[in-house]
């Protein structure tokens, strides 16, 4: 169970990781990427191919992301002109073409016998107690600090829905939930630590990762830069007017969106301990799309929130009994019913539980 309940830990920092990459390309600068699972892929696969030369971790995951950006590059410098659907087509067959050279390039990839046996993070680490202290002590400070800024958010929230004679109390019952569920995972966390495993460890690491990235995009976002990029997502004509230049600011999202998809690529790859080709289809791009949709976009508190409910909801639909349903037709209906809590959602807020209407990109 314990380990189970890492695994979810490591899930939720992961994809609130890559939801962070899509949450500044879409939510804070409008641009539609269906293909965000091609920097996913590049990510990993260059740091499990370099760390395998010997190239230390921390070297092959900064490359990994610099390749990831260069595929931005390439990608921005001949689509970010182009109207946002003719994007949204472009990086979604961009993802699917690099996926399938992945999976027929023999040399370098093994092709669709993937990679297994690369080094691992912590691997063969063996902490003393003052570490496995340290550790502990790193995860609380950010489970509390997790844990406030998704209580802000949904006081701020419910603040304004009372201001307007409503009584939310789904927001209410939503953020117990969602912060019981966090309890859950620090508690199961702490024995891991106690307890150390290779999985515990990444875990920590993944953690802090996500923290220093948060950090820096709320620094980006609510700086004179993240300005203008929310003004691009309003009306780049304005922005124009002002005398930005529109397609530098849209490319360098782009970019800075592409390596941070990259980092999280490598920890998927460390997460699974063996990459295959098929580990990278267009669904783990859609659940990225479902994070930040959820959340709110624009948010970066919104797409944390976000992988919370996805991997709940995850959870606790996993075990349900199948009854009359069989392993397959469970699969397909836990698929077709969150597609009908998102229904149900963007008729009732299409905005996102953090996120702002008058932010909403999508309605223009």
């Amino acid at each position: 169970m314990v380990e189970y309940i890492v695994f979810l830990t490591i899930n939720v920092g992961l994809y609130s990781l890559f939801a962070l990459g899509l949450n500044l390309q879409w939510g804070i600068c409008g641009l539609i990427n269906f293909g965000l699972v091609a920097f996913m892929i590049l990510g990993a696969y260059t740091t499990v191919i370099l760390s395998l030369q010997g190239v230390p971790l921390i070297l092959a995951v900064l490359v990994g992301a610099l390749l990831s950006a260069l595929l931005g590059l390439l990608i921005g410098l001949t689509t970010l002109r182009l109207r946002e659907d003719y994007l949204a087509i472009v990086t979604i067959g961009v993802a699917e073409i690099i996926r399938l050279i992945v999976q027929n390039e023999q040399k370098l990839t093994q092709g669709t016998f993937g990679i297994q046996r690369f080094p691992l993070p912590l691997e063969g680490f063996e902490p003393n107690l003052f570490v496995k202290l340290l550790f502990i002590a790193i995860l609380s400070i950010l489970t509390v600090f997790t844990t406030s800024k998704l209580v802000k958010g949904i006081q701020k929230e419910w603040q304004a829905k009372i201001n307007t004679n409503k009584k939310p109390y789904y927001l209410f019952i939503l953020g117990i939930i969602t912060i019981g569920f966090i309890i859950l995972l620090y508690i199961n966390g702490v024995i891991a630590l106690s307890h150390y495993t290779y999985k515990a460890g990444l875990m920590v690491l993944e953690l802090v990762v996500l923290a220093i990235v948060y950090w820096g995009l709320e620094f980006l976002v609510h700086s004179p830069w993240g300005r203008v990029l929310k003004a691009i997502r309003e009306d780049e004509e304005i922005a124009k007017a002002l005398g930005k230049n529109v397609f530098w600011y849209k490319l360098q999202a782009f970019l800075l969106g592409g390596a941070i998809a990259g980092i999280a690529g490598s920890f998927f790859a460390w997460q699974l301990t063996a990459i295959y080709p098929n580990n990278f289809e267009s669904l783990v791009t859609f659940n990225a799309w479902i994070i930040v949709v959820l959340g709110g976009a624009g948010s970066n508190a919104g797409t944390i929130l976000g992988a919370v409910i996805f991997w709940l909801y995850d959870s606790l639909t996993r075990f349900l009994p199948a009854g009359i349903l069989t392993d397959s037709q469970m699969g397909a209906f836990r698929v077709m019913l969150i597609g009908l809590i998102l229904i149900s959602l963007m008729m009732l807020r299409p905005q996102g539980i953090l996120g702002k209407k008058e932010e909403l990109t999508l309605s223009k």
